[in-house]
C-alpha cells in the first residue's frame, strides 16, 4: 500500500474547516490532481454517499468512484475504485487554540498485475502530496 499524508493548520475553527472539507465535492476546488469531483447522491453528506472523480495522474484524468464509509466527529473516510487500484482518503480535524488542524491521509492500493510496478509509481503518487496540501491550506484560508 502507498500512503500518502500531510497535516494543514487553517485559523478556520473545526467545525467550519470539517464541514467544508467533509463536502467532498469541494476537493476540485483545492486539490489540482483532481480534476473533477460530482456528488452522486443527494443530501447532506453521510455514509453511503457516492462521487465521481477524475483524477490526474502522470498526465491523464482516471475516474474513480468514491463511497463515503466513515463519518462521524470530525472525521471523514472514503472508498474509492478503480479499475487498477482502491484508494482510501481520510479527512480528520482536530480544534486548536488558534483555528484547526486538518490531517489528510490517502492510501492506495494497486491491483495485480500493476502492483509489480509499486515500488517506481510510489514516488509518482508521493508527487501529488505537496500541491494537494498547498490548495488546500489556501482555500481554507480563502473562506
Amino acid at each position: 500500500m502507498i500512503t500518502v499524508s500531510g497535516t494543514v493548520a487553517s485559523s478556520l475553527p473545526a467545525r467550519t474547516a470539517f464541514a467544508y472539507l467533509s463536502a467532498f465535492e469541494h476537493t476540485s476546488e483545492w486539490d489540482p490532481g483532481t480534476a473533477v469531483m460530482d456528488k452522486l447522491t443527494e443530501g447532506p453528506v453521510a455514509v453511503g454517499h457516492r462521487y465521481h472523480a477524475e483524477a490526474v495522474f502522470r498526465g491523464k484524468r482516471q475516474p474513480i468512484e468514491y463511497e463515503v464509509i466513515e463519518l462521524f466527529d470530525n472525521h471523514i473516510k472514503l472508498r474509492g475504485q478503480h479499475r487498477n487500484l482502491v484508494a482510501f482518503d481520510s479527512i480528520d480535524v482536530r480544534s486548536l487554540s488558534s483555528g484547526s488542524e486538518i490531517v489528510y491521509t490517502a492510501e492506495f492500493s494497486i491491483n495485480w498485475p500493476y502492483k509489480l510496478l509499486q515500488p517506481f509509481l510510489t514516488p509518482q503518487f508521493m508527487k501529488l502530496r505537496d500541491p494537494a496540501l498547498n490548495g488546500l491550506r489556501q482555500k481554507l484560508e480563502s473562506l
